[in-house]
């Protein structure tokens, strides 16, 4: 038996437990030898996460948009982590996006839609990668050589369209809409910021990865990003590693958590 914390107590047969606090109440429990990469991860995320909730609590957020959904993983952490609020994802591709319908079906207040997002409303075709790492965008050659899945990619046609322009509808039914955007879309998301025009402005906060090594082909690095999102009013409230380079150590991409301050 291994005391956690008073009332608390892992009972096992065997020994060879690995045990990570991450927070009042919370462990990461492992058997076997200790992975130290993925703790890492399970850590950053769970972090990420509590932050994320805070955020959109302080803020008053009440609507997220989950742009890069895959199959609802984050909708589902807002909602482990105390997020009620309203919920709209957005996942292009048609097999994902059948995935994602199923899992918002019992949540009344999540609501899906089946485009990518841009700079302009248009018919193109995106990279579709096994896993989350499906992109608009082609894989660079640092990212062909880390991630193997590129080499049986295939092309899936999607519908693009402008955020700016999906907003009203998205926004529909609340009094004074507190909107919060999280982008996830694999090297898209300037593009995808972009569609939103001037009304970036009415987000109180937003989530982006932002690349510091590039995954894909022409993604925007770290500095361009921040100083987009800067120029609107945004400012960072957190930076969580997503993914590293095991060799190395390096950060490939950072979450990048922000807020207008003149949002509070």
């Amino acid at each position: 038996m291994q005391d956690l914390e008073p009332g608390t107590a892992l009972v096992s047969r065997n020994h060879g437990y690995e045990v990570v606090p991450l927070g009042r109440g919370s462990w990461v429990v492992r058997r076997g030898k200790p992975d130290v990469q993925r703790t890492h991860k399970a850590v950053m995320n769970h972090l990420a996460a509590e932050h994320v909730a805070s955020l959109l609590y302080h803020y008053r957020a009440d609507c997220v948009l989950d742009v890069g959904a895959n199959t609802g993983q984050y909708a589902k952490q807002l909602r482990r982590y105390g997020y009620r609020g309203r919920i709209v994802s957005f996942e292009p591709v048609p097999e994902i996006t059948e995935k994602l319908r199923r899992a918002s079906a019992n949540d009344p207040d999540w609501h899906v839609y089946p485009y990518a997002l841009g700079r302009e409303d248009r018919t193109d075709t995106i990279n579709v990668v096994y896993g989350s790492m499906s992109s608009m965008l082609g894989p660079s050659e640092f990212g062909t050589t880390r991630y193997k899945r590129f080499k049986r990619s295939r092309g899936q046609e999607i519908e693009v369209r402008r955020l700016d322009g999906l907003l009203d509808k998205v926004l529909d039914g609340l009094d004074d809409p507190r909107p919060y955007l999280k982008l996830d879309t694999q090297g898209f998301d300037l593009e995808a910021y972009a569609g939103g025009g001037d009304r970036v402005r009415e987000f109180v906060g937003l989530q982006s990865e932002v690349a510091l090594m590039q995954i894909y082909e022409g993604m925007p690095r770290m500095a361009e990003a921040v100083a987009t999102f800067e120029a609107d009013g945004f400012e960072i409230t957190g930076m969580y590693p997503v993914t590293r380079e095991e060799t190395t150590g390096r950060v490939l991409e950072f979450d990048c958590v922000m807020a207008r301050a003149d949002a509070m």
